[in-house]
């Protein structure tokens, strides 16, 4: 197995630590490499670990290109080159981690869960392919297969039983400021359950790519309004960078798990 991962901010970086103990691996080797492509250079953290007895690959990936999770600002991320990159990394698959914006009254901040659909009205086109027509379906835009690993995982990390909903819809803003009131109020009547600035982007490139892809979003505030204890309560991205951050061990279970 060779899995992709993206992070962002709700993963800024790869620290293995006690991860490896806790999941009886050992680190093999740890490489840092830049990978080249038509839409330009991308740097890339490889770590070979056994697990179980057998060797496996775990390719780290940060969107924004910067170890703080706040370098290239959302609207300015190249996923063209991200996304080819990773792909030219022959993974077999791609988990992205995602913070977002929750709406849906289940999913409060802190729960940890799926992107089973998504809207992108931004008007931005994200595609490989600009100089010919090639139209990729986006029907089921997530893989199944990994979408229901994956929700076995959450399901059993986190205490959740059969009724708890597991998948919601999360919807593209351009970015990179916040949303209003009203726009998500808007969002929430038009079916959008979650908010978020880069992910679809990444979905509709993988799918180009034929490449396995799922997103495992941490809901990490309130998005503007929803906030029962304080409607008018203003966001700041770094608060939001770290109730994102304090909520890894599900990923931790869902990237070891996808190894294993």
């Amino acid at each position: 197995m060779r899995l992709g991962v993206i992070g962002g901010t709700g993963l800024v970086n790869i620290d293995l630590g006690s991860r490896l103990d806790d999941q009886q691996a050992s680190l093999v080797r740890q490489d840092e490499v830049r990978v080249e492509t038509p839409y330009g250079s991308v740097p890339l953290r490889t770590f070979t670990l056994e697990v179980g007895g057998r060797l496996v690959e775990l390719i780290f990936l940060q969107r924004h290109h910067n170890a703080s999770g706040h370098g290239c600002p959302p609207h300015k991320i190249n996923h063209r080159a991200n996304m080819m990159a990773i792909n030219d990394a022959n993974v077999d698959a791609v988990v992205s981690v995602c913070s977002v914006g929750a709406i849906a009254s289940s999913f409060p901040p802190g729960k940890v869960a799926l992107a089973e659909q998504y809207l992108d009205f931004t008007g931005v086109g994200t595609t490989f392919h600009d100089d010919e027509a090639v139209f990729t379906s986006v029907t089921v835009p997530f893989d199944e297969a990994m979408n229901q690993k994956l929700e076995d995982i959450l399901r059993a990390v986190q205490g959740y039983d059969a009724a708890e909903p597991m998948h919601y819809t999360y919807w593209l803003t351009q970015g990179p400021q916040f949303e209003t009131v009203a726009e998500v109020n808007a969002i929430d009547r038009l079916g959008g359950e979650m908010v978020g600035m880069t992910m679809p982007r990444e979905a509709k490139l993988a799918a180009e790519l034929d490449l396995p892809y799922a997103a495992v979003c941490i809901s990490s505030n309130w998005a503007a309004g929803r906030d029962p204890a304080d409607g008018s309560k203003a966001l700041d991205h770094q608060a939001v960078s770290a109730q994102a951050n304090d909520r890894l061990d599900p990923i931790w279970a869902c990237i070891f798990g996808m190894l294993n």
